[in-house]
């Protein structure tokens, strides 16, 4: 039985706290270990939340925090009554549970999260059985007058929506609305209240911009008050999403939604205003951001949520109005505020794209008296895609699409700085960052969605100003010099809108004879024609649907010549358009086969020179394909890449993700060499025996790619040599480990005996015998049937020293299986095989 911790330990263990905080291990670690030992004895929360209580003690802060830090994992532990643990017991539950709502005032930030994250882990396994009266309390720290007091109850209460918000039992459900129902309407007065507040306070800022935040207020209160404006509207946010029914399914109005959206857009109308009108430095200036952000971001969560609610002629009109306005009229909005456009942005892309708006093709039936769901659907489908359309008109999408072209297409100073200090990090923020996290990603998503849904409208357009821009800036001929101008630019984005909605321009472009302008635009070589040469070469792989099979070649050698670039980034969009024309089901070996060893030597070279991890990754990925797609063709190439993956090996190490390429572009060399991939050898092996070796710490990673290079390996081996017989204790060593990789395990287990013969068998019987062991009995049917080949075969090549050999392994596991059926639906697959 544990020793419970009493009150007169809180000395203790508070020195304990402070010893656990200590630099110097030697202290650290004993006093992590005790800690640790009175973690599951009754009374170990109790005198933590004493210490958390006390404030009183010299430098305390942190080991309050540390002890709030214990409290909180003693709670994912010991909380919860298991029959292994013996947990907190009921009485000094209850007990806690009150303790920490009486500590909700804490003037300590750090501690105050803490708390409010206990407390809402404590709430998602006692509310409500357990703590029926935890929101009531809530209710009534909220109506006091304190602003800190009320500035905290905000982040428990908001910590402890966010914790029940994400239980998905139908129950726990219901108990979320019914806590919406008794909570909303007294949040939002709230933050109503202290929306106008803020607003007064704004006010008087301005007219008095000397006055640091306002004369007759006191400073820390204004900032409690703002953090508290926050939290309500995440509150708010939280039910608004979790307390009602999406009325997509339900399609029942949700009236809250109707009536706080509007009052939003207000909000961030105002602040906007305010924003743009105080200085840069100002300390206002963040909390304005902060808020207009989680705002619009409000918005766009409720109308994913709620689309029908959100479609009514108070909601939808001025709030995509507003957007729209914010995009395409971005005065006062700087750089440092782009997120905001990018949520605008999403915004506008959720409604084009909303399915709820569009209605469905659905017949009814004749006579009947009441309105089905689908019929319902239907009629608000159609009343918001007419306020859409009437907000989206033929003009606005236009104007729209050519700001997205004109405007946020085009490369910024950072952005042409960004490339000229680091071209590699450049490309890739370009290609693989996420599109809701950077404005030109989120500006070519939205214009695509444009595209797919209003193509007729759009396209003539896009021609227009690719036209405009060509005409404006045509190819520099060779050896002039390029000055980066807006015009330069523009035709950049001109060739970027072209390229994103490649799919939806292909029968208003005619690639064949828009081909020959984008050759000349790489015969320039100074170095700022690479903004060009750059979209030029991604330009061919977005289009490479529609490059016939006889401008392939010419093709070829202009992205070779992209590839061999003194940029990187450059090299780096023509190794991508490279991929892309490889990898696509219309290419043929014929008209590339005569490039290969160029374009290795290219590669070769890039790789050397390359720094970033991902370049690295993507130039060996076209290797392997390469390597892949030609097969036997690649041999003239052989000598050169037996030199060069050694290198790529020895530069990956720690590196798992390039060495399975290596490993992946090796197996495919080996296929493609058949019998003669015994002059890999030298390489082969190294990287086999560090690929299959069930010790490594790598192993997790490489195993299934090493097993399948070891089985490449062995089936197109001429004969068995000593390196690759060397090998096979790896194989039972994987097998006893585990069962994941059985099936390519067993076809291992096959080659070995059908090259090796009786060598194999003199050296490693024991070794069948124990992999044998460790699958027959110990797997389905499936793994089973996976063994039978094996055993057919050690039968059939060696009648005479198989069955001795089987013989201890299948007479056990036979006589407790051959009487189930499924066995003897295995034993008659079998059999039906052998005939």
């Amino acid at each position: 039985m544990q020793i419970a911790v009493s009150s007169a330990d809180v000395h203790t263990v508070y020195n304990l706290l402070q010893s656990a905080l200590s630099q110097d291990e030697a202290v650290r670690k004993p006093a992590e270990l005790m800690l640790a030992s009175c973690e599951n004895r009754p009374g170990f929360c109790s005198c933590l939340v004493e210490i958390i209580a006390t404030k009183n003690l010299e430098g305390q802060s942190t080991a309050r925090w540390l002890a709030s830090v214990y409290f909180k994992n003693s709670i994912n532990r010991y909380w919860r009554h298991r029959r292994d643990i013996l947990g907190i017991n009921d009485g000094e539950k209850a007990y806690l549970r009150n303790k920490l709502l009486e500590l909700i005032r804490e003037e300590n930030n750090q501690v105050a999260v803490q708390l409010a994250i206990l407390i809402s882990k404590i709430a998602r396994i006692d509310y409500p059985k357990e703590w029926s009266d935890l929101f009531p309390s809530m209710v009534q720290k909220l109506q006091s007058s304190d602003v800190l007091t009320t500035q905290r109850a905000y982040m428990v209460l908001n910590q402890v929506l966010k914790e029940l918000s994400t239980k998905r039992l139908a129950v726990d459900q219901r108990n979320f609305v019914e806590i919406t129902s008794q909570l909303f309407d007294y949040t939002w007065q709230h933050w109503c209240s202290d929306t106008q507040r803020l607003l007064s306070s704004c006010s008087i800022l301005l007219t008095s911009p000397q006055s640091g935040l306002l004369p007759s207020e006191n400073g820390q209160a204004l900032q409690l008050t703002c953090e508290r404006w926050i939290l309500c509207l995440k509150t708010l946010s939280r039910m608004l999403k979790f307390g009602y029914p999406s009325d997509s399914k339900s399609v029942q109005e949700v009236e809250p939604v109707k009536r706080v959206s509007p009052q939003f857009l207000v909000a961030i109308q105002s602040l906007l205003r305010y924003r743009s009108a105080i200085q840069q430095v100002h300390a206002f200036k963040g909390f304005f951001e902060k808020a207009c952000l989680k705002l619009m971001k409000t918005l766009v969560e409720v109308q994913k949520i709620h689309p029908y609610s959100f479609s009514d002629r108070s909601v939808i009109p001025p709030v995509l109005d507003f957007c729209y306005k914010v995009i395409t009229e971005p005065q006062g909005y700087d750089d440092s505020f782009e997120q905001f456009l990018i949520q605008c942005m999403i915004f506008v892309q959720t409604v084009v794209q909303c399915k709820e708006y569009r209605p469905a093709e659905m017949g009814c039936v004749v006579g009947q008296a009441t309105i089905t769901m689908e019929e319902r659907k239907k009629n608000l489908a159609k009343q918001a895609m007419e306020i859409v359309t009437t907000l989206l008109d033929k003009e606005h999408l236009l104007v729209l699409c050519d700001i997205l072209v004109r405007r946020y297409f085009m490369l910024t100073s950072c952005d042409l700085d960004n490339w000229a200090h680091h071209p590699e990090t450049f490309h890739h923020e370009q290609d693989i960052v996420q599109w809701k996290d950077k404005l030109r990603p989120c500006a070519e998503s939205l214009y695509l969605t444009l595209f797919e849904h209003y193509r007729e409208i759009l396209a003539p357009l896009v021609v227009q100003i690719l036209k405009e821009a060509s005409d404006n800036c045509p190819p520099a001929t060779a050896n002039v010099d390029i000055e980066i101008s807006h015009r330069l630019l523009l035709k950049e984005a001109a060739y970027n809108a072209v390229g994103v909605a490649h799919y939806d321009l292909y029968g208003y472009i005619s690639f064949q004879s828009w081909y020959g302008v984008l050759a000349l635009e790489v015969q320039n070589r100074h170095p700022n024609g690479r903004i060009l040469r750059r979209r030029v070469a991604w330009l061919l792989g977005q289009w490479v649907s529609k490059i016939t099979r006889e401008m392939r070649r010419p093709v070829y050698f202009v992205l070779l010549e992209l590839l061999g670039d003194g940029d990187m980034a450059v090299q780096l969009a023509a190794c991508h358009s490279l991929q892309n024309l490889i990898d696509d089901v219309h290419f043929y070996e014929d008209e590339f086969v005569e490039v290969v060893p160029t374009c290795l030597e290219l590669l070769f070279r890039f790789m050397q020179n390359a720094e970033e991890f991902d370049s690295k990754l993507q130039v060996f990925n076209l290797v392997s394909l390469i390597i892949d797609r030609l097969g036997e063709r690649v041999a003239p190439c052989t000598e050169s890449l037996i030199s060069f993956i050694p290198q790529v090996w020895q530069e990956s190490e720690g590196q798992s993700l390039l060495q399975i390429q290596v490993i992946v572009a090796l197996q495919h060399l080996i296929v493609a060499l058949g019998p003669r991939s015994s002059m890999c050898y030298d390489l082969l092996f190294p990287i086999l025996d560090y690929s299959i070796d069930a010790s490594k710490p790598d192993e997790v990673n490489m195993l299934e790619d090493g097993m399948q290079l070891w089985q490449a390996a062995l089936r197109h081996a001429p004969t068995m040599v000593p390196q690759l017989l060397s090998l096979f204790p790896h194989l039972v060593s994987a097998v006893e480990r585990n069962l994941d990789h059985l099936q390519v395990a067993m076809q291992i287990v096959e080659s070995y005996v059908l090259l090796g013969g009786r060598e194999f068998l003199r050296h490693h019987a024991a070794g069948v015998v124990r992999i044998l062991d460790a699958v027959i009995g110990n797997t389905n049917e499936k793994g089973m049937m996976c063994t039978l080949p094996v055993i057919d075969i050690l039968i059939q090549c060696f009648p005479g020293d198989g069955p001795p050999l089987l013989e201890g392994i299948l007479q056990g596991p036979s006589q407790n299986v051959l009487g189930k059926k499924h066995f003897q639906d295995v034993l008659r697959v079998q059999m039906t095989r052998k005939h």
